[in-house]
């Protein structure tokens, strides 16, 4: 590469051949034929079992690919491409979070997922109308549907990034075209369709991550290459023990913010509970909870290496500062084309494997809204029960439509920054308020209506307001965060610089010791934050405009240890009631 510019070096990185291209269409062709399948050619549900069927697959799922399918709609493209772009840049802080996942498992299924499974939902907004009133399900369906459209643009957006680092094709021309693929499948072969598909991409998913590693260590010269580079960079290092709420990320920001955000994406989050389900029995689900977790821990350890392999293959000529990577997170992808591009339909896989992720991603999210607005905007305010036919065609048009509004969407998703933290910061606006109204559900017996809907419109508030600023002062260089040195002096190629950079971290103009505002905190605290919010105010309002009676509640909406006090709580009342009623009598005597 010796006298070439960054430019000429980016094209000649761009080796997406007729094999890799044929790869890529076939993974597409694979999940249109499976959405074919199950749309037109597999036998017809019974009558009265479509709806059922298309929502919940007639919760006759089997445990592995409801597994697999969990897995690939909860790592999607923003994981795959984010998390190594999160490793290069700041160390591997971030992968303590795994303390979060494993505890996440544990509080899921003995706290949130008994109550859903056994009430056999088909939206779990159906719960907060059951458990509160209508208000809520209300609530809480419109925040679902307006954090979906937040976040599906994005998951789209981020395979685009990787697809034009690999082609040079523009972003906007590939995303109608894929999606448009995505929408077909998921609108005609409802959620089996979307689970078969997400089987095939979650295998290509790991298929691609692993081959990466496998070549791209063996090509900077074995794992203790990576490793020393990483070690002598500072990106391996042990957890934070600091308790500050303003770092980044520390082992508390990671374990406990970890586990209350992942709480909310996998143990209350309409798209993960109607994979859970479409299982016949909890027993079932909780298999399918484990499977995913140990899948999704493995998946994380991959994206962690990849990241550490990046940084060892460009240790001395950063591509972010030389511009042969225009975005933060194409850092992958120009991996795979340095790596894998002299193999013709390897970058393809690739490819095929990012867009996988973000394709069930997107499918998950869809049929996802289909379920919510179908049970919660349509059916609670139709005059007459809705036939089949008209139930059909809701489902059907409820993906087509948001499908296109989330293409539409990536034209302004592609003007905000690094994809990891931004879409875990916008999602914890809703996902704060809402984790708080169904812990208030499932834990909190003494909470009302009238309480939950003021705690969730106060912790909704307060959260908007804390991600804009945040967002805002990042924008500013108010917010800023030390990142990891970087090199430029080995480049064998010219690029626009006013000097090599030597070992000095990138764009981390911060200023000295700002003062503390609420919106310095780590991103990672604000599901936790929303949480709260809403959890104390609703509790408060709860009380004074008076408590629910839980000896009068149906004890199936809570926890089953609640549900255990709830039934101490009555025998020892009945007791009592009985010993008084035997004085009187032994009185009268």
């Amino acid at each position: 590469m010796a006298g070439l510019n960054v430019d000429e070096v980016k094209v000649s990185l761009q080796k997406f051949g007729l094999y890799d291209y044929v790869v890529f269409v076939l993974m597409l062709l694979s999940c249109a034929m499976i959405g074919i399948y199950f749309g037109f050619l597999k036998k017809k549900a019974k009558k009265g079992e479509a709806e059922a069927d298309y929502l919940v697959g007639n919760r006759q799922m089997k445990i592995i690919p409801v597994s697999l399918s969990l897995i690939a709609s909860f790592i999607s493209g923003i994981s795959l491409l984010g998390t190594p772009t999160e490793i290069y840049l700041y160390g591997v802080q971030y992968m303590y979070i795994v303390g979060g996942v494993i505890s996440m498992g544990f509080i899921m299924m003995y706290f949130y997922l008994p109550v859903f499974h056994n009430l056999k939902l088909t939206s779990t907004y159906q719960y907060l109308q059951t458990r509160f009133d209508r208000r809520m399900r209300l609530f809480g369906s419109i925040l679902f549907t307006l954090a979906t459209m937040a976040w599906l643009p994005i998951v789209i957006y981020v395979p685009a990034l990787a697809f034009n680092q690999v082609t040079g094709i523009n972003v906007h021309l590939i995303t109608p075209i894929v999606c448009v693929i995505c929408i077909f499948y998921t609108c005609v072969g409802g959620l089996k369709a979307v689970v078969w598909t997400d089987v095939v991409q979650t295998v290509l998913m790991f298929g691609a991550m692993v081959l990466i590693i496998v070549k791209g260590t063996l090509d900077v010269g074995g794992f203790s290459v990576v490793m020393d580079r990483a070690k002598a960079s500072g990106r391996i290092e042990g957890p934070d023990m600091r308790f500050d709420m303003t770092t980044r990320h520390n082992i508390y920001s990671c374990v406990i913010g970890g586990v209350v955000y992942w709480l909310k994406t996998n143990a209350v989050s309409q798209n993960m509970i109607q994979r859970y389900l479409s299982l016949p029995t909890m027993a079932a689900a909780k298999k399918a909870l484990w499977t995913f977790i140990f899948g999704t821990l493995v998946l994380l350890a991959l994206c962690c290496y990849s990241g550490l392999l990046i940084y060892a293959k460009y240790y001395d000529c950063d591509p972010l500062t030389t511009k042969l990577a225009k975005a933060k997170d194409q850092l992958l992808p120009l991996l795979v084309m340095d790596t894998l591009g002299d193999f013709p339909g390897l970058p393809g896989l690739f490819v095929a494997g990012v867009f996988s992720a973000a394709l069930s991603s997107l499918s998950t999210g869809l049929n996802s809204m289909s379920a919510v607005v179908l049970e919660d905007f349509f059916k609670p305010f139709s005059n007459r029960p809705l036939t089949e036919k008209q139930t059909s065609i809701i489902m059907r048009a409820v993906v087509a439509v948001f499908g296109a509004m989330c293409v539409g969407l990536v034209l302004v998703v592609e003007k905000l920054g690094s994809v990891l933290q931004l879409s875990m910061s916008l999602g914890s606006v809703s996902n704060g308020p809402l984790l708080g109204i169904f812990t208030l559900g499932v834990l909190i017996p003494w909470a009302n209506g009238t309480g939950a809907i003021v705690g969730g419109s106060v912790g909704l508030v307060v959260m908007i307001w804390i991600c804009l600023k945040a967002q805002l002062a990042i924008a500013t260089g108010e917010l800023a965060f030390d990142m990891k040195p970087v090199d430029t002096r080995g480049c064998s190629y010219h690029f626009i610089a006013s000097e090599p950079m030597s070992m000095l971290a990138i764009n981390t103009t911060a200023p000295s010791e700002p003062e503390f505002a609420i919106y310095h905190v780590s991103y990672l605290w604000y599901t936790t934050m929303g949480a709260l919010i809403t959890i104390i105010i609703a509790v408060i309002v709860s009380f004074i405009v008076g408590p629910n009676k839980p000896d009068e509640m149906n004890p199936n909406l809570f926890s089953p240890f609640i549900q255990r006090i709830l039934a101490r709580r009555r025998i020892a009342a009945r007791c009592q009631l009985e010993m008084v009623t035997g004085g009187i009598k032994e009185i009268i005597q």
